[in-house]
């Protein structure tokens, strides 16, 4: 399968290619991006291998969740034979923040006029 990067995914993985060579240096963004690589690697190959993403539930399609890293997680749904990466989350901010995001950014609004 092949694997696509939504704009907005692409630039929050950029900001933290970015943080990571700011705070910590090139060796620590290498592994970082090594680490990222791998799981879209996996994802090509096994792409049932992340969990269904409860705080996207409701949506119109099934996203999935796989961790890149304890910090960083790939929020993905699969489309046909195309895995489509939606969103790329910072495991340490707050979640329904980062679901709203996601959902802001995908026009998904009217989720969030659904729930009770």
């Amino acid at each position: 399968m092949s694997v696509i990067w939504y704009p907005e995914a692409a630039k929050r993985l950029r900001q933290v290619v970015s943080y990571i060579l700011t705070e910590y240096g090139s060796k620590s963004c290498t592994k970082f991006l090594k680490e990222a690589y791998r799981t879209e690697r996996l994802l090509a190959k096994n792409p049932y291998l992340g969990h269904v993403e409860p705080l996207l539930a409701d949506a119109p399609v099934q996203y999935r969740s796989i961790v890149v890293n304890r910090l960083n997680k790939i929020v993905y749904w699969i489309n046909g034979d195309v895995i489509e990466v939606v969103d790329f989350w910072d495991t340490r901010r707050e979640p329904t923040k980062q679901a709203q995001q996601t959902i802001e950014s995908l026009n998904l609004e009217s989720l969030n006029n659904e729930k009770p």
